[in-house]
């Protein structure tokens, strides 16, 4: 099978496959440089972008390099990753047409970005490229500062504010009459 990089429709650009791919054959291997995460988290903190994979137990990523590292996200994909002795391959989910962009769903989950948006056009995109337990993960920190803040703006109500203080008696005092004198 042969690969080729061009443009994509999906992200700039994307890798496409020049002959069929028949479901479960491996397309490519994610290769690349094995770095510890936490290296990596400082390598590339100002990096716009990356193409850092995580393997393992999440303790080291491959610095993405070559052509595995064109392929793009969908939520529709046609590829799935599979890891294998800390190997990453990409293999196809469906038999895959001669001049089909290859792509498989990220799963992000390990960023710092508010906004993974998604651009790849499927009828059931989910209009993000992270994972769904990272959506269920960022959901309920959003709820917890949401609930955390209605906490806080209700503890702020019952605060009054400092200023004199007018003590009512008890019993109301009745004025008496006053006596005039005549002369």
């Amino acid at each position: 099978m042969a690969l080729i990089i061009r443009s994509s429709a999906i992200h700039a650009a994307g890798c496409y496959t020049t002959t069929p791919i028949r479901k479960g054959e491996r397309v490519v291997e994610y290769g690349g440089k094995r770095v510890p995460k936490d290296k990596a988290d400082i390598l590339y903190q100002d990096r716009f972008v990356t193409y850092l994979f995580c393997v393992g137990n999440g303790d080291k990523v491959i610095d993405g390099f070559g052509q595995a590292m064109f392929i793009n996200h969908s939520c529709d994909p046609n590829c799935e990753t599979q890891e294998e002795d800390e190997r990453i391959y990409v293999v196809a989910v469906r038999d895959i047409a001669a001049d089909e962009e290859l792509t498989y769903e990220y799963n992000l989950y390990d960023s710092d970005d508010d906004d993974m948006r998604c651009y790849c056009g499927a009828k059931k995109c989910r209009g993000t490229m992270l994972g769904e337990e990272e959506v269920k993960r960022r959901k309920k920190v959003a709820a917890k500062k949401k609930l955390a803040a209605k906490k806080r703006a209700a503890a702020k109500k019952l605060v009054k504010p400092r200023g004199k203080v007018v003590k009512k008696s008890a019993t109301k005092s009745k004025k008496q009459p006053t006596k005039s004198k005549s002369r």
